[in-house]
């Protein structure tokens, strides 16, 4: 097992990957270690991922709130005390936290259909804070059964198939957010979870609302793992209700009143240690890092495989690069190799076929040469279709490598 420096390196070491990952996101796919947050609308998934981060950042609303994939990484600010959020739309300018609600707004209002669209394009959010645990989440559109005003008919199918599309991956740990005022056997979160991880070695619970029960109602038998078993357990939360929120009370108020909820519960007091939002996030963090070092030498043998598949298709040798000669012999290959693609691509190659219609390298010449004044054109002859037989012809031959000289045939 590596040493806990090494450990806490691992989730930005990802971070790092998921970039690159996000970033190429067309032609690389690799089904990378995380945890996806899933539940229903006003299930509590919001309230949770602000409370990791003790400030009010995401968007609320009726209806579908999120409507994009929200990569969020909590990033541990160990050099200051300095908090602030950076977007992979806008690379390093910095947000304050209370600036980052309305940029996912305007971002998200740029790329969905109308405004109530989902897209599946994910925005990337680095929260960096000394309060935070280093952490990374994948939170999703709520599930939802009936669509609303403005939403196209089958906006439960999109987010469902949006859903499935995160969780299916084996490398996803599941997050399944459901409160505890309505029957677990109805749960959106759990079902779906359960449809691709059916013995629940994947899934992490975590039940919201637990204060609004009702008197005499608990949900112990669930938190203890008894109702309905998960590998990873359960973990009970109480997040600030609308009225909390309308009356601006504080998400650190809102924790220790939570502390103080469980502490004198008679049927959470007993286990009040492994409940509350700093136990999810203390969890979290372990199990993800326990989760990327367990994966870590598939991913190292999938990174290595596609990178030889790359070789294989652009044709490159392998070079043991050890001498000045042998780097320089490599170089000049690999930029060979790059400029022929480049060549093929754009059509620029020498053919025993002659076209009176210039194509390919051949035509972006003819762009480049199209607004040139009559009085310096490149070839003039007496007889104008002769001459236009003779110019596509060069053109086909020689393609981009014509060179601005003028031609003057007489």
């Amino acid at each position: 097992m590596a040493n806990n420096e090494s450990m806490e390196k691992l989730i930005p070491f990802m971070n790092q990957i998921q970039d690159i990952f996000t970033k190429h996101a067309v032609s690389v796919k690799f089904d990378l270690p995380q945890i996806v947050v899933i539940g229903g609308q006003s299930a509590g998934k919001s309230s949770v991922l602000e409370s990791f981060v003790g400030r009010d950042f995401l968007p609320r609303g009726s209806g579908i709130v999120t409507r994009r994939p929200l990569i969020l990484q909590l990033i541990t600010n160990t050099t200051s005390d300095e908090e602030f959020a950076e977007f992979k739309h806008t690379e390093s300018k910095k947000f304050r936290i209370d600036e980052v609600c309305k940029e996912i707004e305007d971002e998200t209002d740029k790329s969905t259909v109308g405004d109530k669209g989902i897209n599946h394009e994910p925005i990337t959010l680095k929260i960096y804070s000394p309060t935070v645990l280093n952490l990374t989440l994948v939170d999703l559109p709520g599930l939802t059964k009936v669509p609303v005003q403005g939403q196209p008919l089958d906006i439960a199918e999109q987010i469902r198939e949006m859903v499935l599309e995160y969780i299916t991956k084996e490398n996803a740990l599941i997050l399944a957010v459901t409160p505890g005022n309505i029957d677990l056997a109805t749960s959106d979160a759990l079902e779906l979870a359960k449809e691709v991880d059916p013995t629940g070695i994947r899934t992490i619970g975590v039940i919201t609302k637990l204060d609004m029960m009702g008197e005499g109602n608990d949900a112990r038998a669930v938190l203890e793992n008894k109702l309905y078993p998960l590998s990873r357990g359960y973990v009970g939360v109480i997040n600030r209700n609308q009225s909390d929120i309308e009356k601006k009370k504080s998400i650190v108020d809102a924790i220790e009143s939570e502390k103080k909820f469980f502490n004198s519960h008679p049927a959470y007091k007993f286990f009040s240690d492994r409940l509350g939002i700093h136990c999810l996030q203390r969890i979290l963090n372990e199990q993800l890092t326990s989760h990327i070092f367990e994966k870590l030498p598939v991913l190292r043998n999938d990174l290595g495989a596609e990178l030889s598949n790359i070789d294989i298709y652009l044709g490159i040798k392998e070079y043991t690069l050890n001498d000045a000669e042998t780097q320089l012999q490599a170089l000049s290959e690999m930029h060979r190799l790059v400029l022929d693609m480049f060549n093929n691509e754009i059509g620029f190659y020498e053919s025993d076929q002659v076209s009176k219609t210039p194509n390919g390298g051949s035509k972006i010449n003819r762009l480049m040469h199209e607004d040139l004044p009559l009085d310096i054109a490149c070839v003039t002859l007496a007889d104008e279709e002769l001459r236009n037989e003779i110019v596509g012809t060069i053109q086909n031959i020689r393609g981009l490598l014509i060179n601005f000289f003028i031609i003057r045939l007489l």
